[in-house]
């Protein structure tokens, strides 16, 4: 299982990308962020709804440093098929990566043994590849692209400013704390 403030478990898997068939890992983006979007399955019902989302947003990350490499346990050429014949994953410009043993997903400790897909698990990895943040959702339940951009934002203020804190629902520009005695009791 993945543990936050450690290093974030290793991968290479083929991957989807830009009409071709890549070898992705994870190292290949240290200096980076990496947004890895966990999702059950192509030819689904929330998947598209999320990827098509995600793919909306994909400049506005990639503004932020940040690479999404969306994760299921399909093959690259199942993605390229989905990819072919529907208008919504047609927007994706960012690799698909494809976990058939779902060993990626076990080592993120999304998978689903009995059913051979992954959880809705969204993993948000520094760029000294350091696990900021994961969460963890039934897949009946979709996640919003413009949360995860506020929740990369926060921890990138808080890389950049060294001993202040975001608060719940934290936007660039607002208000951060400064944690000390000060503020015991005081909030």
């Amino acid at each position: 299982m993945p543990r936050i403030n450690e290093p974030a478990p290793e991968f290479t898997v083929n991957a989807y990308h830009d009409g071709n068939v890549t070898r992705v890992s994870l190292n290949d983006y240290r200096g980076k962020w990496v947004v890895l979007f966990f999702y059950p399955a192509d030819f689904t019902f929330v998947c598209p709804t999320e990827l098509g989302e995600m793919a909306d947003y994909y400049d506005e990350f990639q503004k932020m440093n940040v690479e999404v490499l969306s994760v299921s346990t399909d093959t690259e050429f199942t993605h390229k098929a989905w990819h072919d014949t529907s208008e919504t994953i047609r927007k994706i410009r960012f690799p698909m990566l494809a976990d058939p043993t779902g060993q990626v997903s076990r080592d993120y400790g999304v998978m689903i043994e009995r059913e051979g897909l992954a959880l809705r698990g969204t993993f948000i990895i520094d760029p000294d590849g350091t696990l900021k943040s994961w969460e963890v959702n039934d897949n009946s339940i979709g996640r919003s692209a413009e949360e995860l951009m506020r929740k990369i934002q926060a921890a990138q203020f808080v890389r950049e400013h060294g001993g202040e804190v975001c608060p719940a629902s934290w936007k660039p520009g607002k208000a951060t704390l400064k944690p000390g005695m000060d503020l015991v009791g005081k909030l």
